[in-house]
């Protein structure tokens, strides 16, 4: 006689739970075993999370040319700047990009340079929207992602990033400011021991600190290379225009009756 014993077990793997239902049927000549799996996610509106912030705001003095010699009697200001291929690489600092490529006339795909997480290579993509007017630049992170192994990836699913930075400028008599404003947003979702089993402020607290400082070393470094840019910017205009008008003013001589040409 066949006799069917039915099994019900419960599995818990790295973020998820593991429903399995084993039925075996033993016979005279043959035995027969069928696993059914159903995975269920962790992930509910119910999981823990952590928001994490970090702001600073911060202005530069930015270089002025009063002598026209120099600038051939026009004026190159922050915002012309900002408008022109060499101000976008400015804002997007892609100095110390890995790469990066625009996605459409204002948005840009940028590849930081490879993090160590632990045994795992992290690469970390960021999409920038810049929009730059007649009085300010504003310069937004529209998504955030990681790209390496799996387990890497599945940090894709349990956090969410967002930042803006508005760039302002202000003429006060001879004195030019560019003013930034930085504000960084980073929600996680606590998933993991022993993080599940502690208060949300032990992961808040030291992580609002280390993007702090994070923020507040970075934007110096923004504002150094926004001005340095600048100023590169502003030569090369001015190089140009000296060099045009020097090979459109040219003298013919000549000699009649005691004339010069």
């Amino acid at each position: 006689m066949a006799k069917a014993i039915l099994l019900c077990n419960k599995w818990y793997g790295h973020g998820q739970q593991f429903w399995a239902t084993h039925s075996f049927q033993n016979f005279t000549h043959c035995k027969k075993m069928d696993i059914k799996v159903k995975a269920v996610t962790s992930s509910d509106s119910n999981a823990k999370k952590a928001n994490l912030f970090a702001a600073k705001k911060e202005r530069v003095k930015l270089p002025t040319y009063d002598d026209d010699d120099v600038l051939g009697g026009k004026e190159y200001h922050i915002s012309e700047f900002l408008s022109q291929p060499s101000g976008i690489a400015a804002v997007l600092n892609t100095k110390v990009l890995q790469s990066f490529q625009s996605l459409d006339a204002n948005t840009y795909r940028c590849e930081l340079p490879k993090l160590k997480l632990l045994k795992f290579e992290v690469s970390p993509f960021i999409d920038l929207r810049v929009t730059s007017t007649d009085e300010d630049c504003l310069v937004e992170m529209i998504s955030c992602k990681f790209e390496g192994s799996e387990i890497v990836e599945e940090l894709n699913d349990h956090f969410s990033a967002f930042m803006v930075n508005h760039m302002t400028w202000s003429d006060a008599d001879i004195e030019s400011f560019l003013e930034v404003d930085v504000k960084l947003n980073l929600t996680l979702e606590i998933y993991t021991r022993p993080f599940t089993v502690m208060p949300i402020s032990a992961v808040e607290g030291p992580g609002n600190i280390m993007m702090q400082a994070l923020v507040d070393k970075l934007v110096p470094l923004l504002l150094q290379q926004m001005v340095q840019g600048y100023d590169e910017w502003v030569q090369k205009q001015t190089y140009h225009l000296n060099q045009s008008s020097s090979e459109g003013n040219f003298v013919v001589e000549t000699t009649e009756g005691g004339r010069t040409f």
